[in-house]
């Protein structure tokens, strides 16, 4: 919170702002979460709504479902590592996933990748559904077992490795459970996607003019509603990593 409040009050005072302001609150909140604005490069028109239509599919995938956190902002604008995000945050603090939870985390991941080709999607889908099955004991057919011996560097707190405690059997139905896993996933987006294509359409249209869409615009889009009057630019529009140009409006 220290933090949070720093960054704020750094950018209300560039600004020229004697108060901070709720503006400054929600950029602040995306630098330390996400990191700092790339500014270095532009979208093109086109790549605009490749980045649009690609974080739309998160965002609407993770509405869609009951059990996924609620969208608080979608933006095309790069920070970080990220080249555009999908920031969720809980509505009260929790310890605790079930697998329902891990599984519309799972779609909402895999809905950027059917909206609009992926870029480390499938990396961080096929990560968490690795460690639902070897780490979380959530398969069905192998039960509730921990698989792999981790090896760490005990003061560093790091991961050096895993040590297999399993069979070459027990190592092709974990392989086996992940895919089906990620194919559950996958099905589940798509299903959404298509039957809310022109949600996704409408969502993605705004992001690409707009960059940026908070919650209470987002909310009003996906119920039905039109988008908030275009405000100006203050940001430019920055460079992208998207692995696929495959971009039409889904009709």
């Amino acid at each position: 919170m220290a933090n949070l409040a720093n960054e704020a009050a750094i950018l209300a005072a560039r600004r020229n702002k004697q108060q901070i302001s709720q503006e400054e609150l929600l950029e602040s909140i995306d630098k330390v979460l996400l990191g700092p604005e790339r500014k270095s490069h532009i979208l093109s028109k086109n790549e605009k709504l490749i980045a649009a239509y690609h974080e739309a599919g998160h965002a609407l995938v993770a509405s869609s479902l009951p059990h996924a956190e609620p969208v608080r902002k979608i933006s095309i604008i790069a920070r970080g590592q990220a080249a555009g995000y999908t920031l969720k945050l809980p509505s009260e603090e929790k310890h605790l996933k079930t697998k329902t939870e891990f599984m519309a985390d799972l779609a909402m991941f895999l809905g950027g990748y059917a909206a609009e080709g992926a870029s480390n999607d499938l990396e961080k889908a096929s990560e968490l559904a690795r460690s639902l099955v070897k780490e979380y004991g959530m398969s069905e057919r192998l039960g509730p077992i921990a698989f792999g011996e981790k090896e760490e560097l005990v003061f560093l707190g790091k991961d050096i490795g895993e040590q297999r405690n399993y069979s070459e059997k027990i190592a092709t139905e974990i392989d086996e459970e992940v895919s089906r896993f990620m194919k559950e996933a996958r099905t589940t987006a798509r299903t959404i996607l298509k039957k809310r294509r022109a949600v996704l359409n409408k969502i993605a249209k705004t992001l690409a003019e707009k960059e940026t869409i908070e919650r209470e615009e987002y909310e009003a889009l996906i119920k039905g509603g039109k988008p908030a009057a275009t405000k100006t630019a203050t940001q430019k529009p920055v460079a992208s990593k998207f692995k696929k140009f495959r971009v039409k409006e889904i009709k």
